[in-house]
């Protein structure tokens, strides 16, 4: 099972560089996804989240409200911890079983923001992708598709890794300042790259 870890900061088109690999038939077992699926209505981590932070996090009709949690984590060391204390281990069993079950492809793709952040996941993964952009990229693109005020994403950045950090740590580094079909391209050929890789394992 040969598994590329995927990052990048926010902002920076971790996400737009995982869809073109699924498009080019690559499972990919996205951390996020997973995230979102155990904070549901009706999931246990939902009422545990909900214990730790309160009623004010959840919605009129009983959905988290990730706005207001993300203001409460992001504002605070403390309160980030307590959250992933109690999403981190859930998020990471499950998204092992998801690589285990993909096990009969060539090679998958772990997209996870935090992977140089957390010992968690490197031994998850055979070689490391980072998807990377200038600061102010990061924080322009996600101002306009995510409503957060510029403050929430500056404090979002300044909790995860550095980006000298993170390209010192990574195999793979894509440089998203350009256009679509400028990350397209990188994706093409870190794709042809890992195809050969995996079959080296075998």
């Amino acid at each position: 099972m040969y598994v590329v870890g995927l990052t990048g900061g926010i902002g920076a088109g971790k996400s737009e560089a995982a869809k073109m690999f699924a498009a080019l038939n690559v499972p990919i077992v996205d951390v996020d996804v997973i995230s979102h699926h155990l904070t549901e209505v009706g999931q246990p981590s939902l009422q545990k989240i909900a214990d730790a932070f309160g009623s004010g996090i959840l919605t009129a009709e009983g959905t988290l409200d990730r706005s207001a949690l993300r203001e409460q984590v992001f504002s605070s060391d403390a309160a980030r911890r307590k959250l992933e204390a109690i999403l981190h281990p859930a998020i990471h069993a499950a998204a092992v079983r998801q690589l285990s079950s993909n096990s009969a492809a060539p090679y998958q793709i772990l997209a996870i923001p935090l992977l140089f952040e957390t010992d968690r996941y490197r031994g998850l993964v055979n070689r490391t992708l980072l998807i990377d952009c200038a600061e102010s990229l990061q924080i322009s693109r996600t101002l306009q598709r995510n409503g957060m005020t510029e403050a929430t994403v500056r404090a979002i950045i300044a909790a995860q890794a550095s980006r000298s950090f993170r390209k010192a740590l990574a195999n793979d580094v894509i440089d998203n300042s350009g256009s679509i079909e400028q990350l397209r391209e990188q994706v093409a050929f870190l794709h042809k790259k890992y195809l050969v890789a995996c079959l080296e394992l075998e």
